[in-house]
């Protein structure tokens, strides 16, 4: 079985020294999506919106999730942030988001992604919620890592 890195020999939480361990170029890649109603999806789609352009705030946020995950995740490390894209692609039945991120480090940034991803869903849940309060997350996952000791990983 595995260690899992974030307990001590006792059983407590901390966060793992990564001091030694080589800065290596790091990406990983996060999708999810958010399924809506069709008077939803017609608003964003067409910039009609009260708040203004969901999708283009959802990727400010996004950005500004990855940037932030130490300070909503306890035992990730703050690093150095290369790179953070967020895709976002309008389907029949909601929004699919995408996020890459990438650093030059000693560990790895699946968190980030994994983060700008959620957040970047939930703002377009939180511009568009006076319409559809029913609005569905769904399938945030990680699909993609590279970089480091373990190197290449997809799902």
């Amino acid at each position: 079985m595995t260690r899992l890195t974030h307990l001590d020999e006792a059983g407590a939480a901390h966060m793992v020294d990564v001091s030694a361990k080589p800065a290596t170029k790091r990406e990983a890649i996060a999708a999810g999506r958010i399924a809506m109603s069709p008077e939803a999806l017609a608003a964003i789609r067409d910039g009609a919106l009260a708040k203004g352009d969901a999708l283009a705030v959802a990727r400010v946020a996004g950005i500004m999730a990855a940037k932030r995950t130490p300070d909503l995740i306890p035992l990730c490390h703050p690093i150095a942030i290369a790179k953070v894209a967020i895709d976002l692609a309008i389907e029949a039945d909601g929004i699919a988001c995408t996020a890459t991120v990438a650093t030059t480090g000693p560990t790895g940034v699946e968190m980030e992604a994994l983060t700008a991803c959620t957040a970047a869903l939930l703002t377009i849940y939180d511009m568009a919620k006076a319409i559809d309060r029913g609005m569905t997350i769904e399938r945030v996952s990680l699909l993609a890592k590279s970089g480091g000791r373990s190197g290449e990983w997809r799902a």
